[in-house]
Formats: structure tokens, sequence, C-alpha cells
């Protein structure tokens, strides 16, 4: 089941959506006290099943689809071979020995491995939007058109993995379970050591949207903006003698100009509207949307640091905090808004994504 046309990716959820919308029912479930109406399992399950196939069959000419393509070629068999591998291996060690364990105990074709890990992330964010998103459909449609899914589960794979454990674990954080959500994070930074940079917001993003130590991360942005060349000089030197010491030339390189302004812009949305809706969403004091409105700005403090930075190595950090907007847009449509006004709404969004999907699909063809 290879995805012939990036269309297919929208198309799909029209088609799905239209039929769940007029011949589904939906059900009743108590969410964090409150009854709410949900999709059931098994439309929701049949509606994120082609993103796992399309993630499983993809081509190895997609993105560094290759290069795990190799990487999974290379892995030894035999559960004694562990200890020599992962000696071998210099960074993200945690993905390494999954590789082995899966190539050893479960099938030595890549496929299957694909097909894991795609259903695992998909299924992850089904469990969490299904939960807690006003809208399931609209929360998987904007994932997928704001080109996540290709970027993520197409290229960066080994990262999202760790994003989607730590997504998945969102109702630890609510909790307020920060020891466990901890491990959790320091779990999921052997698949990708950049789930590390997650660790100190554990304790910045709960409690009110806009709170505090929210405000002073996004005042810490703009001071690091300001002292732009200390901050890059102290990450280049914390690269230094690190795995990750070749990724420090981005900083200088003239092919990484930081992120697309356009980009910046766009996630900048969601935090924005946070603000301007403010009242609304304390007078709610919904838990969750709380944690979804600070979480976006976090997103939103990254994309602009990246902008001025390094697109390749800041820009591929906003998400693990970015995947929250697609809970807090539509609670903002449904509680700031008419019932009358609702679809219109909903369709003006959907417009605007398909329109950045566009524009994201014709960037990458250039």
């Amino acid at each position: 089941m290879v995805l012939k046309n990036d269309w297919w990716l929208l198309i799909w959820l029209f088609l799905f959506g239209g039929v769940s919308f007029a011949f589904i029912p939906k059900q009743e479930e108590y969410v964090l006290g409150q009854r709410c109406v949900r999709w059931n399992w098994v439309p929701a399950l049949i509606l994120v099943a082609p993103y796992i196939m399309w993630a499983t069959f993809r081509p190895g000419s997609v993105g560094d689809t290759g290069v795990y393509i190799h990487q999974f070629e290379i892995t030894p068999t035999g559960l004694g071979e562990i200890p020599w591998y992962l000696s071998t291996v210099s960074k993200d060690k945690g993905f390494a020995l999954l590789q082995i364990l899966f190539k050893t105990m479960v099938s030595r074709s890549e496929r299957p491995f694909f097909f894991c890990i795609a259903a695992f992330q998909m299924l992850s964010l089904a469990k969490i939007y299904r939960k807690y998103s006003r809208n399931f459909w609209l929360s998987l449609f904007f994932f997928v058109s704001s080109a996540e899914y290709i970027s993520w589960m197409m290229n960066g794979v080994r990262q999202f993995l760790a994003v989607t454990i730590i997504f998945a674990c969102l109702p630890l954080l609510l909790e307020r379970r920060y020891f466990v959500t901890c491990l959790v994070v320091v779990l999921a930074s052997s698949i990708h050591i950049s789930a590390l940079i997650v660790l100190p917001f554990v304790f910045i993003v709960n409690g009110r949207a806009w709170n505090i130590r929210t405000l002073t991360f996004i005042f810490g942005v703009i001071a690091a903006v300001f002292f732009l060349d200390y901050v890059t000089g102290f990450i280049s030197n914390a690269l230094q003698n690190t795995a990750y010491e070749g990724d420090a030339i981005y900083f200088d390189s003239i092919n990484d100009d930081g992120t697309n302004l356009f980009r910046v812009l766009f996630y900048s949305v969601p935090p924005v509207m946070a603000w301007l809706f403010r009242p609304y969403i304390d007078r709610a004091n919904d838990q969750m949307i709380n944690l979804c409105a600070n979480l976006s700005v976090v997103a939103a403090g990254f994309y602009v640091f990246s902008y001025f930075t390094s697109g390749m190595i800041i820009g591929r950090l906003p998400i693990y905090f970015s995947l929250a907007n697609y809970i807090l847009i539509p609670w903002i449509i449904q509680e700031v808004f008419s019932s009358n006004s609702v679809p219109l709404i909903d369709l003006g969004f959907v417009s605007v994504y398909t329109a950045f999907f566009y524009y994201q699909i014709k960037a990458w063809g250039a």
C-alpha cells in the first residue's frame, strides 16, 4: 500500500470523515469529570489505519527511510550480540536495542518493524486526540495537513517515536505525577537524545494558561535572541565531544538559515488565540486546555528561536510540544463561537490548513 499521491492524505480524511459524520454514531464518555461526546474506537481505528500502512510501505527514497533500511539490515541477530552491537553505537542506544530485539525475536524484515513503529505513533495520537479533543477528526486533520505526518512518520521516525512516547503520557502530567513523567522522558531520550529538552518543561507547563513560568520562558527566548552569539556559542560548545558534535556545524552553515518565517508565524497562531481568548480558558479552567495552551506557547517560542538560529537543530524541537495545538484549537472553536458559527469556523481552518499543506508539498517538490 504505497502512497502514490500526497493529496490522498487529505482525501481519505474527507471521505471517511463524511461517512462517519453522516452514518456513525458517537458515544458519551466522562473526561476530566465532564460528560463528552467522543468517536467510538472502531471508526477511529479505521480513520488512522491507512496512515499506518502508508508509513509502513513508504519507498526507500522518501526522507531518511533508506538510512533506516540500511541500519536495520546491518543490525545483527541474536541476544548475545547485544553488548557488542551497542558498544559500536555512538548515540540513541535505545533505538539500536529496539532494532536488534525486534530483528532477533519478531522478524528480519524491515517492513514489520516500520509497521510496529508507525502503529505505535499513530495509535498514541489517536488515543490522546480521541479522549481529549472536542473534535477528533479536526485534530487528526490538523496533524496531517500541517505536514507533520509526512515530516515525522515518513522522515524523522526515530525522534517522532520519542515524541509519541512522551505525548501518550500526557495524562501522567495532568495528574502531576512528575517523577513518573520524568522517567518516561528519560526512557524516550534513549530513543532520541533530544527528548531531554522536555524535562524542564514538565514543571513549567502545568497550571493556568499563560502562567508566570510560561511567560518567563517567553522572556527567556527574547533574551536569547538579543544575546544570540553567546547562546549559539554555548550550544556549540555543549555539543563538542558528544555524539552530536557534527550537528554544531549547522549554526554556521550557509545551508541552514533558520526555520522559514511563514512556518514560525503559522505555529504562533494557537498561542495567540489562547491569549486572545484567555478569559474563556480561565473561566473553564480545564486542566488539559491549560496544559495545551502552555505547550503551544513553548512550541512557538522554540520556532521563533529557530528562525534566528538553526532550523535543522532548534527547528526539530517544537514537535515535542506542537501536537497539543490540535487539542487546543478545536476547544477554542467550540467554546468561544456560537453553535451556528462553529461549522463556518471549522471550514475556515480546514481551508487554511489545506492551503498550508499545498504550500509545504510544493516547497518540497521544488
